[in-house]
């Protein structure tokens, strides 16, 4: 797994990368009441806005950790978010995407890193 330090993790499968929140991200937002999420076959940018997340405590967007296109999103979490809160870095991601370059998770940090990070 790779972390940004907007608390976004990735994952790589085969030729996808699978996108979500952290742990600590979801410990910091609080119960999350809504989600919405990217049209699948949507072109996206790095730090472009994607999904929208909204809890009791604050609404936050999640950005595109990197360039690529949006091939399949997580529909359970339309109708239950409180998934993010019970497993973000497992059954809760928000979304899969065919990266344009691969390249760009290079310098994202491991979970070391991360950990270090949120200290």
């Amino acid at each position: 797994m790779k972390f940004t330090e907007e608390h976004e993790w990735l994952r790589v499968e085969g030729d996808v990368v699978v996108v979500g929140i952290s742990e600590h991200a979801a410990e910091q937002l609080g119960d999350v009441v809504f989600i919405e999420l990217p049209d699948t076959e949507t072109e996206v940018t790095k730090d472009e806005e994607v999904v929208v997340i909204e809890s009791v405590k604050a609404a936050s967007d999640i950005l595109a950790p990197i360039d690529g296109e949006i091939v399949e999103v997580n529909a359970m979490l339309v109708d239950e978010p409180g998934k993010v809160n019970e497993d973000a870095q497992g059954d809760a991601w928000f979304f899969k995407m065919k990266p344009a370059d691969p390249s760009q998770m290079d310098e994202m940090m491991d979970e070391a890193a991360y950990k270090k990070f949120i200290g």
